[in-house]
């Protein structure tokens, strides 16, 4: 449906002012409202009242969202809000800068001596550093890594006082431990996880647009990961993963070293990349992979060199025909050589 929108701020610039009419025409040539619009983009009624009226400038994925859900100039839509970009760092670059004035010189007078502190030493030694591999660690439960904590907590007291504190946190762990196992172990808020990984069959946290940028392991995705396609760049191991419940993707990377990376890119020209920050592996944000249209590209980037695994089209018909995965054992795989070629264009 269209409506009778207000007039856009004065302050906005050139190409944000005309970003903001396109995508006004784009609901009004729809006949929608900005409930639905926000019902067919996953986000808020709030949010788009915002971009449309030119309070603030659209996301990129919000954008990409609207494009993927809605018959639009997708082209036209990225150039503009590029531009609006652009002016808008432009703007605040250009931002006057008022220059520090002269600081007030202090008369010399004797310099106080600060009495020693006193360093408390712990009684317990430190734990071995743990190598990382580079992925977002997933949410403990509130009684991880136990005598740490307490070492930390009871380092200075004597070793009777922290002998008896061990003991008492003992007994309430035994307790809850014996609590828990008699409600069956499925009370996911009282094990501090997100209530779609406590069972593998549990709703996700989010589907299609709405899982753009999130992470795959915290949203409950990994549950029913299919590893639609893997290859080779060298030593390195690219991975295409796709949740049919979440109707996402993310890319993943092992074998590798730090500062190696790998980028997911769908057909809208929507990207996420996950770097190798030390250890050997990493996977990426989720990218919306619900359109019947989805395309997706893998590539990968090392010092040797860039490789990509082959395109794929329509993920979730790919992964309709590979078997169910188990929670512990590798989906299925269709392996296949990688091509080395230059990283692809956004676009692509």
């Amino acid at each position: 449906m269209s409506q009778s929108w207000k007039p856009l701020p004065d302050g906005l610039s050139e190409p944000a002012r005309r970003l903001a009419e396109e995508l006004r025409a784009v609901k009004d040539a729809h006949r929608i409202s900005l409930a639905e619009l926000g019902k067919r983009t996953y986000l808020s009624k709030a949010s788009w009242e915002r971009w449309l009226n030119g309070k603030r400038l659209i996301t990129p994925q919000a954008l990409a969202g609207m494009i993927a859900a809605l018959d639009c100039d997708g082209e036209l839509l990225t150039s503009l809000l590029r531009q609006a970009e652009a002016a808008r760092d432009a703007a605040e670059g250009s931002a006057p800068v008022a220059e520090p004035g002269p600081a007030p010189v202090a008369e010399p007078g004797p310099v106080p001596v600060p009495a020693p502190v006193p360093v408390a030493v712990p009684a317990w030694p430190t734990e071995a550093p743990v190598r990382s591999t580079g992925r977002p660690e997933p949410r403990a439960g509130r009684w991880t890594n136990l005598p740490a904590v307490l070492g930390r907590a009871a380092g200075w007291r004597r070793p009777s006082a922290l002998l008896a504190a061990a003991v008492a946190v003992a007994l309430v762990l035994a307790v809850s431990l014996y609590l828990h196992g008699l409600n069956g172990g499925t009370d996911a808020a009282a094990a501090g996880l997100p209530a779609a990984s406590a069972e593998a069959g549990a709703a996700p946290l989010c589907q299609g647009i709405g899982c753009a940028g999130k992470d795959p392991q915290l949203m409950g995705c990994e549950n029913d990961d299919h590893t639609l396609l893997t290859g080779n760049v060298g030593q390195v191991v690219l991975y295409l993963h796709y949740s049919p419940r979440c109707r996402a993707a993310w890319a993943g990377i092992t074998d590798g070293a730090p500062g190696d990376t790998v980028t997911i890119t769908t057909r809208t020209g929507w990207q996420e990349t996950a770097l190798i920050h030390w250890g050997y592996d990493n996977y990426s944000a989720m990218v919306d992979a619900g359109p019947a249209d989805t395309t997706l590209r893998v590539c990968g980037h090392q010092p040797g060199g860039d490789g990509c695994i082959p395109l794929v089209t329509d993920p979730a018909a790919r992964a309709a025909t590979m078997a169910a995965p188990s929670p512990k054992a590798p989906s299925p795989v269709a392996s296949v050589p990688v091509t080395e070629a230059p990283r692809p264009s956004a676009t692509s």
